[in-house]
């Protein structure tokens, strides 16, 4: 990504100021395992010149080792920053859209008491094109956002190191379905092994599993 024509850089030059808190997920396609959300702030006084900025891009554009790599300078760079799982229960309550919207939600207002900030030196971003519902803090949605803001970009590589690991944990405690490896999503096997062994109890119950 290209630091000077990041979201960040545009918004500054129309003259914001504060921070930007950029939003992301992770884990909305898997049968199994939560959704993973992360909300990172950065000062929009910041130096682009970080190198940092010019490293981060989409998680799912890097490599598993670049994405861990990244993960001490985003913390070291973050005004602040939140991770949270929203469980398979409260996907299966809410729906995965509206579960993750509401993650999204407490993580923005966990980082906005980290910073002790209010309405009138905040933007959210949230990647997407859905904003947060209920929200009282002003926010822009945009589409492909973790390739077009540093914010949202560390958020995906945040939320995406988080479940990762938490998902390989879960491969030893639920063997048989590949969890280190498919991380929950419906591969032919996994949907094989579920057949074969019935659902886990991080199965979401609500998400509907196509024959192999």
């Amino acid at each position: 990504m290209n630091p000077y024509e990041s979201i960040e850089m545009l918004m500054r030059r129309e003259g914001y100021q504060g921070y930007i808190l950029g939003c992301d997920e992770v884990g909305r396609g898997p049968l199994a395992g939560p959704a993973t959300v992360a909300c990172v702030a950065y000062p929009l006084n910041v130096s682009p010149d970080l190198p940092l900025f010019s490293l981060i891009d989409d998680s799912k554009k890097l490599s598993a080792k670049k994405r861990t790599q990244l993960i001490d300078a985003i913390h070291e760079t973050a005004a602040a920053y939140c991770v949270l799982d929203m469980s398979p229960e409260q996907i299966d309550e809410l729906n995965i859209l509206q579960a993750c919207l509401l993650g999204m939600k407490l993580a923005a207002h966990n980082v906005i008491e980290q910073l002790g900030a209010d309405c009138s030196n905040v933007h959210v971003i949230i990647d997407g094109n859905k904003l947060i519902p209920n929200f009282d803090y002003p926010q822009t949605a945009y589409v492909k956002g973790d390739g077009r803001a540093w914010s949202i970009a560390s958020a995906s590589i945040l939320a995406k190191v988080h479940r990762d690991d938490l998902m390989i944990a879960y491969d030893t405690q639920y063997p048989g379905y590949g969890f280190a490896q498919n991380v929950g999503y419906p591969t032919a096997a996994h949907r094989a092994a579920l057949a074969k062994l019935g659902p886990t109890p991080i199965h979401r119950k609500s998400f509907k599993v196509k024959k192999s």
